[in-house]
């Protein structure tokens, strides 16, 4: 695997290196050896955080953990990663050709426990036309983290959601 590390606010010392390089390349057999590991390290006020992104064909395996510590952030995401790789290769079993990026011992190890997606709930509800703005101000009174509207200018279905840092994004669809 290459790694690209990167540090925002800290210096990437050669011990938290090793330690990135150590505890994710216990990864190493899911990947061919020519996958990317993108590693960004940060410290934001007493926060030490670790964001892992590996894009993969079609797809982008991602995750960040935030802790006191940036030796147990590493920790624990080596774990997000390695549960995010059991649930891709659950999709991907029946479709062999999207599984270019992983080695194949992986692909054809059996699988343990399979989680199978159920829609537990169905809500019908009617959207009044109303503007992005006034759809933020609904989703902060229910306490939501997105809200779906029709948007009063276009007519077209919208999703807003809430961002870390209380902002927030609009999605807007593109036909």
């Amino acid at each position: 695997m290459q790694y690209i590390i990167s540090g925002k606010n800290i210096d990437v010392t050669e011990g938290l290196r090793t330690a990135v390089i150590d505890k994710i390349g216990k990864l190493e057999r899911y990947f061919v050896p020519e996958t990317e590991i993108h590693v960004t390290l940060s410290v934001e006020k007493e926060r030490q955080k670790i964001e892992i992104t590996i894009p993969m064909k079609g797809n982008i395996i991602r995750a960040e953990q935030v802790s006191d510590d940036m030796y147990v952030s590493i920790d624990l995401v080596e774990e997000i990663i390695e549960r995010q790789l059991r649930k891709y290769k659950n999709k991907i079993i029946d479709q062999q050709q999207s599984a270019i990026g992983l080695s194949k011992a992986f692909v054809e190890e059996e699988v343990e426990d399979e989680e199978e997606i159920k829609i537990i709930r169905s809500k019908r509800f009617a959207m009044k036309p109303m503007d992005p703005e006034e759809a933020c101000i609904q989703m902060e009174l229910l306490g939501h983290s997105f809200y779906v509207f029709r948007n009063s200018s276009t007519d077209e279905v919208n999703v807003v959601y809430k961002r870390k840092g209380n902002t927030f994004g609009l999605i807007e669809p593109e036909f």
